[in-house]
This record gives structure tokens, C-alpha cells and sequence, in this order.
């Protein structure tokens, strides 16, 4: 798998974790201190993500980092 494709399949499985929490954009951005922007792209897997920055992620939606990176 191409890091392409795992950085897009890593953003949709943030956007659906945060969705089925009921979570906006915002809501979780303001919970990780990132702006919306960045986030929408990291959503989209625009964004090359440092385990620092998966690692707010985890705690802004309360999930564990195996989560969001389990992609096969």
C-alpha cells in the first residue's frame, strides 16, 4: 500500500470516529489546539502526521492509537 493511500484511508478513519461521536471540526480542534484547516487536511490525508500530532488526535476523540492506524 502506498503511503498515499494510507494517509487517505488514516483521515477517513478520523472523520468517522469523530463524526460518530458527534464531534464538529471545530470541537476537535479546539480539544487537540490545531486550526481547522489543518485538520480538514489531515481529514482528506493531505497531511504527512507525526505520531505527536496522531497522538492528539487519540485523545481529542478518547481512542487508543492503534484506532486510527489499524488500516489494512
Amino acid at each position: 500500500m502506498e503511503k498515499s493511500e494510507v494517509l487517505k484511508k488514516i483521515g477517513s478513519k478520523i472523520s468517522e470516529l469523530r463524526e460518530s461521536r458527534k464531534m464538529s471540526l471545530q470541537d476537535l480542534c479546539d480539544k487537540c489546539d490545531f486550526e481547522k484547516p489543518n485538520l480538514v487536511r489531515i481529514e482528506k490525508g493531505r497531511n504527512n502526521l507525526t505520531i505527536g500530532t496522531l497522538l492528539k488526535i487519540c485523545q481529542g476523540l478518547d481512542i487508543k492509537l492503534v484506532d486510527i492506524v489499524d488500516v489494512e
